[in-house]
């Protein structure tokens, strides 16, 4: 019989321990895609169905006294329980110091909403907001300037899961 050298007698051993780690490692990676959120690094795109469709610098009587009146249009196809909706404003980044508890008209006049002058239109009136109706918000004055970039959140509440988000520039 030939003598084993040493060489040969390790081969097997190490392939078994590389096969072992190897199957460790495979299954770990298999592991984390099923148990860990994939990681991002960005903001998930909220859709805007919910949309600025423009902003008023005049008042009523074509003056320019940077009124700041904007104007929303509900583009989607679904309607909202706009008693259930809620909004933040954000002016170049900076958010808006305002309050908009609701979007519903009627509810709107018992809440507390400094910064907010009025509320009115077909989407705020009832208890929807329908698609293609509009809601007109005005600003306290000097709210936005021409050339500001305005963003709207629309959330839904109790949950305040963000529905749409929508930027524009006045």
């Amino acid at each position: 019989m030939k003598p084993i050298s040493s060489r040969q007698a390790t081969s097997p051993v190490i392939a078994e321990i590389l096969m072992i780690g190897i199957v460790m490692i495979l299954a770990i990676v298999v592991l984390l895609m099923i148990f860990v959120p994939s990681f991002s690094f960005f903001e998930p795109e909220a859709p805007s169905t919910l949309q600025i469709m423009g902003v008023y610098h005049q008042n009523e009587y074509g003056y320019l006294n940077y009124d700041s009146r904007v104007i929303l249009v509900n583009k989607g196809e679904d309607r909202y329980v706009n008693g259930e909706l809620h909004a933040t404003f954000y002016k170049n980044d900076v958010k808006v110091p305002c309050t908009i508890e609701t979007m519903n008209g009627n509810e709107f006049i018992s809440t507390h909403h400094y910064g907010i002058q009025t509320i009115g239109g077909s989407g705020c009136r009832g208890d929807f907001w329908n698609p293609n109706e509009k809601i007109a918000i005005d600003f306290s004055d000097f709210t936005f300037r021409p050339g500001d970039e305005i963003k709207m959140e629309i959330f839904r509440k109790p949950s305040n899961s963000l529905i749409s988000r929508h930027s524009y520039t006045a």
